[in-house]
């Protein structure tokens, strides 16, 4: 009843041809015929950035995303908010925001040094002298590789220095390498960064001890037990955390304060979009109230936590790899499935959601797997359209108005949802919804396909028609480029 009255008061508009009310309370809207077919130009007239909203304003926002310790090559589940964090940030940008990708290196702990401790030790095992792995240090096959590359590059300089010294040097040239690795591997995908911070140069700058001073002067910090302590409870969390050891030394969580301090209020940003694996996920409480101490909204800071990834073989769940025994990394799965495929997987799921990946089903030549399914239907457009040019038809004056049949609004209809999905993503923070919109454009226009024939004897439809296919080609390459995806012209 209520939505009956409400439709009374509904006005006309150049848009809406009615609305009705339908149970248990909707309100459906019926779009015009000749106002739905007039957006096959519009969207023609905005090209490439179609789809593109205003929402963000220019505000500034950060997605700081991977952040892997630069210890060891990237695994599966890196791969999976690698994804995640490279397509938010296209979604956030063609949503009006300013946004800078971030990788933050963990240059500083205790693993760093066992990392490089390896190295050394290796690097003297492969000169044929004695050298014990340390107890925390690293096991993989890629630390022995990389001692021998850099024996190859260095010579034995190394052994001949007091270990001390040794050490410091291959801390410069062990990051190095392992992060150019990471940037290699990183980029295959199509991910790539902006900013690449390094967690020494808090303390090198001074953010730590300003951010450690402004939390002191709000009363959030405490000794007790030879530690120094944030005050958690003070804010509503069930227990207090510690900053800096009885050692002197920062915890994890007390260099992510000096960060965050850096991200907030010197870099000053909008908004931070923080991308987490599963074992972060007793962080996120914490950090949230640390961000509150230092007065900030806690709402400007969002963290998604990205869960885990199983890979399989058709039915059969894969643990190791082929190549090392080890496990499967990033790049072994890039080399086999290809980058887009990994990409659609990958955002096929919400973050907070355990996915299988078939690896079986990634790479099939059929329209069982919705990758090959999507750039088939782009595919598709491409030859239709070079049909046409073959053929020398131009179609710029093609009449519009003349696209009236079911299927061809249908396929319009759809077409005009992709800014409206952009909006949901930046609102929500949650881009899987790419792949299933990708998925249904791909449908609609493969059933519009089989209904309607595009170049036909009819030269007059032929244009209107082929002004259609263009259209739905730009919006579909759009969706594909959002996802960080190729769109074929051919396959």
């Amino acid at each position: 009843t209520i939505a009956k009255e409400i439709v009374a008061f509904i006005p006309p508009t150049p848009e809406i041809d009615r609305a009705v009310a339908a149970p248990p309370g909707f309100i459906n809207f019926i779009l015009k015929n000749d106002w739905l077919n007039q957006q096959v130009d519009s969207i023609l007239a905005v090209g490439d950035v179609y789809g593109n909203i205003r929402l963000g304003n220019n505000l500034k926002v950060q997605i700081e995303f991977v952040s892997v310790n630069p210890t060891g090559p990237l695994h599966v589940g890196h791969g999976r908010g690698a994804v995640l964090g490279s397509t938010l940030a296209n979604v956030l940008t063609a949503a009006d925001y300013i946004v800078e990708r971030e990788y933050y290196i963990n240059d500083a702990g205790s693993q760093v040094i066992a990392f490089i401790k390896s190295i050394y030790a290796r690097y003297l095992q492969a000169l044929g002298q004695s050298a014990e792995l340390p107890t925390d240090g690293y096991q993989g096959g890629y630390v022995v590789d990389m001692a021998k590359e850099i024996i190859a590059e260095y010579g034995d300089k190394f052994s001949k220095m007091p270990e001390s010294q040794a050490i410091a040097e291959l801390e410069k040239i062990g990051l190095k390498k392992m992060l150019a690795q990471i940037q290699a591997d990183l980029e295959l995908l199509g991910v790539t960064f902006d900013v690449w911070f390094s967690e020494k140069s808090l303390f090198q700058n001074g953010q730590y001890d300003a951010a450690m001073r402004m939390l002191e002067k709000g009363g959030y910090i405490l000794k007790r037990e030879g530690a120094t302590w944030f005050v958690s409870t003070a804010l509503g969390e069930d227990k207090d955390n510690v900053v800096i050891r009885s050692d002197g030394s920062p915890t994890y969580f007390g260099t992510d304060i000096a960060y965050h301090y850096d991200k907030f209020l010197k870099r000053k940003f909008n908004l931070v979009i923080n991308i987490w694996g599963a074992d972060h996920l007793g962080h996120v409480s914490r950090m949230k109230a640390v961000v509150g101490a230092l007065g900030i909204d806690p709402e400007r800071l969002k963290v998604i936590i990205s869960q885990l990834v199983t890979l399989r073989r058709g039915g059969e769940i894969v643990r190791l790899s082929k190549r090392s025994g080890d496990i499967i990394t990033l790049h072994e799965l890039v080399e086999e499935v290809g980058s887009d495929a990994c990409r659609f997987f990958f955002l096929s799921r919400t973050a907070d959601a355990q996915m299988d990946f078939d690896m079986e089903l990634a790479k099939k030549q059929s329209t069982d797997n919705p990758v090959y399914y999507v750039q088939y239907a782009h595919a598709r457009i491409a030859s239709i359209l070079r049909l046409a040019e073959e053929r020398g038809i131009k179609f710029d004056d093609g009449d519009v108005s003349l696209l009236t049949c079911e299927p061809e609004l249908t396929l319009i209809r759809k077409m005009l949802q992709l800014p409206e999905i952009v909006e949901v993503i930046a609102q929500t923070l949650e881009p899987h919804h790419l792949t299933y919109y990708a998925q249904d454009l791909a449908t609609v226009f493969h059933s519009f396909y089989k209904q309607c024939r595009v170049v036909s004897k009819d030269e007059v439809l032929t244009k209107a028609r082929l002004k259609l296919v263009k259209a739905a080609k730009q919006v579909l390459a759009r969706t594909l480029n959002l996802m960080g995806m190729n769109a074929p012209e051919r396959m």
